[in-house]
């Protein structure tokens, strides 16, 4: 499989529509597994749409201090950024960044081509997803041949989302 050029890459990301998202976000205390189903239509044939069903597992967010920040993000860097770590660090008493974790395990992703247009493809996970009142699946609709880049995508949205409520139960706990 060839690497994706630059272009194919900005493609698949605009390109990536979140149908129905997960009515929760990343736990801030454990493993959070999102099951997915990633909905493309194949480029060379007419009428044919394929569907990517797997999981995404998405570890505890972890607290990463400033001072700990610096060892991780400084290796090959100048004076420069050393400089403004350490202001980062004299200045920052409750600054506290997250660092997210995911898993992608391509054994837990299953395909299958379905001969129906994207709407009544989608129609039918939908309707399969309300029936198990799974509340940790969702729905995409992105390109065949950049999907895991889809896949990154949605889970970059993920953290975002979860960020804001992962801050505050950290600091209702006194970890922050």
């Amino acid at each position: 499989m060839a690497m994706l050029d630059e272009a194919s890459f900005q493609y698949a990301i605009e390109n990536t529509q979140v149908i129905q998202a997960p009515e929760r976000r990343i736990d801030t205390f454990g493993t959070t597994t999102f099951r997915f189903y990633l909905v493309s239509e194949l480029m060379d044939s007419v009428g044919q749409v394929r569907v990517r069903d797997g999981r995404l597992h998405a570890e505890r967010p972890q607290i990463i201090a400033p001072g700990h920040l610096q060892r991780l993000l400084l290796d090959g860097f100048g004076e420069r950024a050393e400089q403004f770590m350490s202001w980062l660090q004299d200045h920052s008493s409750h600054l506290a960044i997250l660092k997210y974790g995911f898993q992608f395990r391509k054994t837990d992703v299953t395909e299958t081509v379905a001969h129906n247009s994207v709407e009544e493809v989608v129609q039918k996970i939908k309707d399969q997803i309300d029936y198990s009142e799974d509340p940790l699946s969702a729905i995409l609709l992105g390109v065949d041949e950049g999907w895991e880049v889809c896949l990154l995508k949605f889970a970059s949205d993920m953290i975002q989302e979860s960020s804001g409520g992962n801050m505050g139960d950290f600091r209702r706990r006194g970890l922050l």
